[in-house]
C-alpha cells in the first residue's frame, strides 16, 4: 500500500473532503472505501461524519456522505 506523502495527513485529508463546495453547499459527496481506509482510517471518518452531524451509507467499494442535517428516506 502507497505511503501518504508527507504534506498529506489524515486530518487535512478529511478536512479538504469535507471543506469541498460540493460538502459545503449541503450537498453530497463519495469516496472509495479503500481511499477513506488508507488515507484517514475508517473510525476517524465516522468520527468526523458524527463531529458534523453528517450521515453517510456503505454501498458497494464506495462511502456516499450527506453533508447536511437532512433525514435520508430510502426511495427502494
Amino acid at each position: 500500500m502507497p505511503q501518504l506523502p508527507p504534506h498529506l495527513t489524515p486530518d487535512l485529508w478529511l478536512d479538504q473532503l469535507f471543506t469541498s463546495q460540493e460538502a459545503l453547499r449541503g450537498g453530497v459527496v463519495k469516496r472509495k472505501i479503500r481511499d477513506v481506509e488508507r488515507l484517514a482510517g475508517r473510525a476517524a471518518f465516522v468520527a468526523a461524519l458524527e463531529c458534523r452531524g453528517f450521515q453517510a451509507v456503505e454501498n458497494g467499494r464506495h462511502f456516499v456522505v450527506f453533508c447536511n442535517l437532512m433525514p435520508i428516506t430510502r426511495v427502494r
